[in-house]
């Protein structure tokens, strides 16, 4: 389904979604990030990309998903805790970030699948914002098979028009959130069409950043794994983590498990982003670590995200949003590093 949406007749639109909880992008401490929207007013979708990506919504960095404690009869109990019943918007996603939760999709929702994830990722409507020009100087979307304007992952995509949206719906998802606005979309002209296809295509030329020949990247990292460029290039990392934290397709996360009263004896489960530059991430039980120095944990991050994903799930686990350059505090450049690795040996 595509329409044209005249922005004055935007905030009509978010009006008519009043069952849903809606997220936007919000400008806080000058800082863009996702956040529950209480009137249309709010929302604002001229905005560079968000310094987080709104995955935290769907897979939040905490949440509590068993309960356990002793009964009357003194036997332990325990209770899932899903997640609440609710209907989720998410305006002004990036393609970027709505394409990484199609990979993470692949992992949360394959032959076993993750009910926490699954649930909230199937009760929350994506509507995205394409990049008529790219939101980072580091973005570098088409080296990794993905484009300002890319559809996967959303339920609806907006392109803007200067005054009016085109709006292209993906999904029934997407039908019904159009449905709902009835009387304030119309069905677009011909001359609007070539026009979405002009902003489309200028958009990739104005991309200042890439990765040429990816695809000869995987290979080339299954030679590297004692290669001593990963002790050259992790030299200035400090192990913060910032580029794990804010990358829109990291996943993995740790258990632990919380008592908050000992008589009666009650506590939780939690579940909590974890870290793969981290050097707890895989210390062992016996005090042994795989990956006891910044060299292998680099080496891991790389080479999941261009070799282990790509074997597994033929797509990289890495759609070029750019926060892991602009974000690292020693200027790290995975473009950079990826350059580096093609062109080794």
């Amino acid at each position: 389904m595509e329409k044209i949406l005249q922005k004055k007749s935007f905030p009509k639109w978010v009006e008519k979604l009043d069952a849903y909880e809606i997220y936007s992008p919000v400008k806080k401490d000058n800082t863009w990030s996702y956040e529950i929207i209480n009137t249309p007013g709010d929302i604002e979708l001229d905005y560079p990309n968000a310094v987080q990506a709104p995955k935290k919504i769907i897979n939040p960095q905490r949440e509590v998903v068993l309960e356990f404690g002793r009964s009357d009869d003194d036997s332990l109990e325990v209770t899932e805790v899903l997640p609440e019943e609710k209907s989720v918007v998410i305006f002004g996603v990036r393609p970027c970030d709505a394409k990484a939760l199609t990979l993470t999709d692949l992992v949360f929702s394959g032959d076993i699948k993750d009910n926490y994830y699954g649930k909230r990722r199937k009760q929350t409507a994506i509507i995205g914002l394409a990049c008529n020009t790219p939101p980072s100087p580091n973005c570098f979307c088409t080296s990794v098979d993905g484009s300002p304007h890319s559809e996967d992952g959303f339920d609806i995509l907006l392109t803007d028009l200067g005054d009016r949206y085109f709006v292209k719906s993906l999904t029934n998802k997407g039908n019904n959130l159009i449905n709902l606005g009835k009387g304030l979309f119309v069905a677009p002209k011909a001359n609007e069409k070539k026009e979405i296809a002009k902003i489309h295509a200028d958009a990739e030329k104005k991309l200042k950043r890439q990765v040429n020949d990816a695809e000869k990247i995987p290979p080339k990292l299954k030679e590297m794994f004692e290669s001593p460029f990963w002790d050259e290039e992790s030299m200035s990392c400090l192990r913060c983590g910032i580029c794990t934290y804010l990358c829109p397709t990291c996943h993995c996360f740790d258990i632990s498990d919380e008592v908050t009263s000992v008589a009666p004896f009650k506590g939780y489960r939690i579940r909590t982003w974890d870290n793969c530059q981290f050097p707890d991430f895989t210390m062992h039980s016996s005090g042994h670590n795989p990956r006891p120095d910044k060299a292998s944990r680099l080496r891991q991050r790389i080479m999941h995200k261009y070799q282990y994903f790509v074997e597994c799930y033929d797509h990289y686990q890495c759609t070029g949003c750019g926060r892991c350059v602009s974000k690292c505090p020693v200027g790290i450049d995975i473009i950079e590093v990826l350059n580096k690795v093609r062109d080794y040996g």
